[in-house]
């Protein structure tokens, strides 16, 4: 893997880029952010201003891929600039070449393949440049629509942990969806 990987120019699809956050994204991202829908099945509650702030600032600096749990948090621009949603790529392990991706989309977006793109995009780099082996996808499995993104990427439900943990009040259930390198160049070619 050629780390240390420093996220220095957008990375750009047909209809979507990957850029990344920037402080004029503070109203878009503050809309997706505190949206209890969107929040659903995120570990977190609808966020306040100064925590999207702190959020903000603190995703905009991740700019590198060093070492375990160093993540990327790319805003997902739609052909105007717009920050439309975002996504997410964690270092999970360097000797065994493993990634962790995950997403966030504005409801105004859902449905068009924006997400399906923007993700197609970071896998590509996970698999290309990165080097990556495995990435993989943890989620809330009644989230049918990230569940459905996770097979149209070619990701296969690899677990799905009964209760495992405690959830905005109830016990929830963790799927974990995963992709190898050779399964992603197969799909690409």
């Amino acid at each position: 893997m050629p780390l240390p990987w420093e996220f220095r120019e957008p990375i750009q699809g047909d209809r979507v880029s990957l850029d990344l956050l920037r402080p004029h994204d503070f109203d878009a991202l503050y809309a997706i952010q505190s949206d209890p829908e969107v929040c659903r099945y995120l570990l977190y509650e609808p966020r306040s201003p100064e925590r999207v702030r702190d959020v903000l600032d603190r995703d905009a600096a991740a700019t590198r891929l060093a070492a375990p749990d160093d993540y990327l948090q790319p805003a997902i621009r739609n052909s105007a600039g717009q920050l439309i949603g975002t996504m997410y790529l964690r270092l999970a392990s360097v000797p065994d070449k493993a990634g962790e991706l995950g997403w966030l989309l504005d409801p105004r977006f859902q449905g068009r393949g924006y997400a399906r793109e923007a993700a197609g995009l970071l896998l590509d780099l996970s698999f290309g440049e990165l080097g990556l082996h495995r990435v993989f996808a943890e989620l809330d499995p009644r989230n049918a629509a990230s569940v459905a993104l996770c097979e149209r990427l070619g990701m296969r439900r690899e677990a799905h942990f009964r209760e495992q943990m405690w959830f905005k009040g109830e016990w929830a259930d963790t799927g974990v969806y995963a992709i190898l390198e050779q399964e992603w160049s197969a799909r690409r070619a």
